[in-house]
C-alpha cells in the first residue's frame, strides 16, 4: 500500500534523529523527579496539541491540569474526555511496546481506538466503521478526501498492520508511514488523526527512540497545523493504492527531527530553572524542595490549585496548604480567587529571586507585564546555556496570567 523513496532529504533528518538518539543517550542518569517532571509537561503538551488538531481545543494548561486529576471548570466534560482518553491510548501502547510477544494487528489498533473515544459506544469506540465517511475542509466545507469504502477497510487495516511487522525501515520512516496509511484508510467514525498519531508514537518506541522527545511530533504539527494538514496532499483527493507518500514521509521525519532537536534544547534550559529554583526553596525560602513543582509551573505564568499541587508532591490536602502558604509568606505566590477558583500566581518577587539566583541582572528585565519579564528572564538563561541566541520553539515561554 502505496509507494515511497527514502531521498537525500529523508536521510539527512534521520541522521540528525539518530545524533539526538546518540547525545540522549550519553547525558546519564538524571533525578526522577525531574525525569516525571518532563514525562508529565511533555504528555499534557502532546495531547494538547494532538485533541486541538482534531477541534477540541484544549490548552496546555488545561490539559495538565486534567491529566493531573484538577480539570479546570470552564473545561467540557467531553473536551475533558478527550484529553483523557488519549493519555489512556499512550498509556496502553507503552505498556505493550515491550513485551516479548508484541505484534502489531487489528485488534491492537482497535483498543487503541478504543481508549483514545473513551470507551464511548455512541462514538463507536473501537468498531471498524460501517459508514463511507468524508473528509471536509473546516472552513468551506468543501469535500477534500475520499477514504476507501467500509467493506475494504478491515482488509486494509490488516495489511497495514502486516506492513508494520515485516518492513525493514528506518523506526521514523515506519512511524510516518503508518500515519499516513492509518490516516489514508480512515478505520473508525472519529479519532482517525489521534489513532493514527498514537500508532505512529508506538513505531517509533519500538524501533528505541524511546525519550519523550522522540515519540511523536504532536507537539510540532499543534504548532503549524497548515504543514500537519498539508502533508497528507500527496494522497490525492481519493484513496488510490499506489499514491506515491514520499513527501509526507519527508515531512513527517523533519517535524520528528526539528521537534526532538528544540525539545532538547529546551530541556537544557528548563533542568537548568528547575535547579535554580530548587536551590531558592531550600536555601532561600528553608522550604522542602517538592514545592519547587509550585514554583515551577508559577514562574511560567500557570495557575497553581492545591489539588493540582497535591498531584504533582505527592502530599496530603494539610501539607499542600502548609507548603503553599510558606511560599504565600516568602512573598513568591500570590493567592487568587475563592472557593472552586481558588489558585496561586507567581509574583514579581519570584521573578527576581530566580534572576538573583541565576546570576542575571535584574535591571536587564522589562519593567512590566509578569510575562515579559518572565520570558526575557527565561530567554536570557536560554541564551547563556546555548551559547547564543535561541530558537524560540526551543524556549518555554509564560503563556499567559
Amino acid at each position: 500500500m502505496f509507494v515511497y523513496r527514502i531521498t537525500p532529504q529523508i536521510e539527512t533528518h534521520l541522521a540528525r534523529l539518530e545524533s539526538l538518539r546518540a547525545q540522549a543517550d550519553r547525558q546519564g542518569p538524571l533525578p526522577r523527579v525531574w525525569i516525571g517532571r518532563t514525562r508529565r509537561d511533555l504528555e499534557a503538551e502532546a495531547t494538547a496539541a494532538s485533541v486541538r488538531l482534531e477541534g477540541v481545543m484544549v490548552t496546555a494548561e488545561e490539559a495538565r491540569r486534567i491529566l493531573a486529576g484538577d480539570p479546570p471548570a470552564e473545561v467540557d466534560h467531553a473536551d475533558a474526555a478527550h484529553v483523557l482518553g488519549y493519555r489512556e491510548a499512550m498509556a496502553l501502547v507503552l505498556s505493550r511496546a515491550d513485551d516479548p510477544g508484541f505484534a502489531y494487528q487489528r485488534e491492537l489498533v482497535l483498543a487503541i481506538h478504543r481508549a483514545v473515544m473513551a470507551g464511548s459506544y455512541a462514538a463507536e469506540a473501537g468498531r471498524i466503521r460501517r459508514i463511507q465517511n468524508r473528509l471536509v475542509d473546516r472552513a468551506s466545507g468543501a469535500e477534500v478526501f475520499l477514504p476507501p469504502p467500509p467493506e475494504k477497510v478491515a482488509d486494509l487495516l490488516d495489511e497495514t498492520c502486516e506492513l508494520m511487522r515485516t518492513e525493514d525501515v528506518p523506526a521514523p520512516v515506519a512511524s510516518a508511514l503508518a500515519h499516513v496509511r492509518l490516516a489514508a484508510v480512515h478505520p473508525f467514525r472519529d479519532g482517525n488523526g489521534r489513532t493514527a498519531r498514537i500508532v505512529a508514537s508506538l513505531a517509533m518506541y519500538r524501533g528505541d527512540y524511546r525519550s519523550p522527545y522522540f515519540t511523536s511530533p504532536e507537539e510540532r504539527w499543534g504548532r503549524y497545523p497548515e504543514r500537519y494538514y498539508a502533508a497528507f496532499g500527496c494522497l490525492g483527493t481519493r484513496f488510490e493504492r499506489d499514491a506515491d507518500v514520499t513527501p509526507f514521509v519527508s515531512a513527517h521525519v523533519e517535524a520528528q527531527a526539528t521537534q526532538a532537536e528544540a525539545l532538547s534544547l529546551r530541556n537544557l534550559t528548563e533542568r537548568a530553572l528547575w535547579t535554580v529554583l530548587e536551590d531558592v526553596v531550600t536555601h532561600d525560602v528553608r522550604a522542602h524542595g517538592r514545592t519547587t513543582h509550585a514554583l515551577y509551573d508559577a514562574l511560567f505564568g500557570r495557575k497553581v490549585t492545591n489539588r493540582y499541587y497535591r498531584s504533582l508532591a505527592d502530599v496530603s490536602d494539610v501539607t499542600a496548604v502548609g507548603d503553599l502558604r510558606r511560599l504565600v509568606a516568602a512573598g513568591l505566590l500570590e493567592p487568587r480567587g475563592g472557593g472552586r477558583t481558588s489558585h496561586y500566581v507567581g509574583t514579581a518577587r519570584l521573578i527576581d529571586a530566580v534572576a538573583y539566583a541565576a546570576g542575571i541582572e535584574v535591571a536587564a528585565l522589562p519593567e512590566i507585564g509578569y510575562c515579559e519579564r518572565a520570558n526575557a528572564l527565561v530567554a536570557a538563561l536560554a541564551s547563556r546555556l546555548q551559547g547564543g541566541r535561541v530558537r524560540e520553539d526551543s524556549v518555554p515561554y509564560c503563556v499567559r496570567r
